[in-house]
């Protein structure tokens, strides 16, 4: 077979997946259409795929009507909420301790200030769930308000770009909520103790999802693992965040002569990165158990490829003689330069099981995680087609570098 065309098929697999697909949430059908997307091409360039499936929640929402004194505010429904109709008096926190003890099963309750500074962890991310956050759900959901508003700023480092950001955003809590701007919230406390309104047109359902999980070589034990996450926000195109790495993958699989060794390749389609109770990772995981220790390298991609800049690469745990290695193959790609480690994405599973990682973003990671994340604004015209292809290109180079 032929060498393809890098760049005509990377700007191909990005209109597949961020123009043709309605969605790559976590759930959905575009989703499972991405997943089948992948395994389908992987597998017709012979390699071994499966399609492990895990159950997740799809969910949809037709908006959200809140009153109160007499007129209507802006208030979007927070993701994956329940829907319903409640009214009651506002009472309004700033602080966990304002909610400790309280009973507020006749009030809705506003959040605002501290207590909505940054957005709460979901309750099963076994990840990163830090003490503060369990606090303040456990007081949310002992208190037991008829729905929660919330009032948000900017917080880049767990909700990318949104402005406002839900505050809550989590399947395994049940009491309905909103998020609206800390403007509008400021507003809206006005109106302590005074009767509130809020009708939230939502509903979720059971639905399933799957990583793809490619595998070539193995007969020396060990093996690489590359992974990047193939799923999107709702609303996003999601072509920085993660589209165009999943479409390195691809192009890495297409790549002819790089694989005759004895070293196991696994290249992983990840699913759920983006989503609140990340089931592809635990998945992935639980069907590593006691396997982690085969790995010589972890490899992740999430957010390559922005135009007008470089691809970053940062190691992590990584032994001298393999940051040789990787240093060697790499500084021969001028596109490429060794950036500053991030923990924000899929690399930290690497990471918690003391395996030698790698991980690939933009040069402009801080940049477009604060302005571009998760937004409308993540589109295929952000993305440098020739920059995947070159990924892919290293990475090839690269494991061809790591064979025993």
């Amino acid at each position: 077979m032929g060498v393809p065309n890098l760049e005509e098929e990377a700007a191909s697999f990005l209109a597949k997946l961020c123009t043709e697909l309605p969605t790559r949430r976590t759930g959905t059908a575009g989703n499972r259409a991405a997943t089948a997307f992948f395994a389908d091409r992987v597998s017709r360039m012979g390699w071994r795929t499966e399609c492990p499936q895990f159950d997740c929640m799809d969910w949809k929402e037709r908006g959200a009507d809140l009153i109160a004194g007499g007129r209507s505010w802006p208030a979007q429904v927070s993701p994956f909420s329940a829907g319903g109709t409640a009214s009651g008096p506002l009472s309004v926190a700033s602080a966990v301790e304002e909610l400790e003890g309280q009973d507020l099963s006749d009030a809705i309750v506003l959040l605002r200030g501290e207590i909505a500074r940054e957005q709460l962890m979901p309750k099963e991310f076994t990840f990163y769930n830090p003490e503060e956050h369990r606090r303040i759900v456990r007081a949310l959901e002992s208190a037991r308000p008829q729905a929660i508003v919330a009032a948000t700023g900017r917080n880049p480092d767990l909700a990318g770009a949104l402005y406002p950001f839900p505050l809550i955003e989590d399947g395994d809590v049940h009491i309905p909520s909103v998020f609206m701007t800390d403007v509008e919230g400021d507003n809206l406390a006005q109106l302590s103790s005074h009767p509130v309104t809020l009708h939230i047109r939502a509903e979720r359902w059971s639905s399933t999802g799957c990583n793809v999980i490619a595998r070539r070589g193995g007969g020396s034990g060990s093996r690489a693992v590359l992974f990047a996450h193939i799923d999107a926000k709702e609303g996003s195109p999601g072509a920085i965040d993660n589209a165009g790495s999943i479409a390195v993958l691809l192009l890495l699989a297409e790549l002819p002569q790089s694989y005759a060794g004895d070293l196991g390749i696994e290249i992983v389609a990840m699913n759920g990165e983006d989503y609140y109770a990340a089931p592809g990772e635990k998945l992935w995981l639980s069907q590593n158990r006691g396997l982690l220790q085969e790995i010589c390298l972890g490899i992740n991609l999430d957010g390559v490829g922005h135009r007008g800049g470089r691809t970053a690469y940062s190691r992590y745990g990584c032994p001298e003689s393999l940051s040789w290695r990787i240093r060697s193959v790499l500084c021969g790609y001028p596109s490429m330069i060794e950036g500053q480690p991030w923990y924000q994405s899929d690399h930290s599973l690497f990471l918690a099981a003391g395996v030698p990682a790698l991980a690939f973003t933009s040069e402009a990671f801080t940049e477009l995680w604060s302005n571009v994340a998760h937004t409308e604004l993540d589109r295929p015209e952000l993305v440098d087609v020739a920059q995947l292809g070159t990924t892919a290109r290293a990475l090839r180079d690269l494991l061809l570098k790591l064979d025993p």
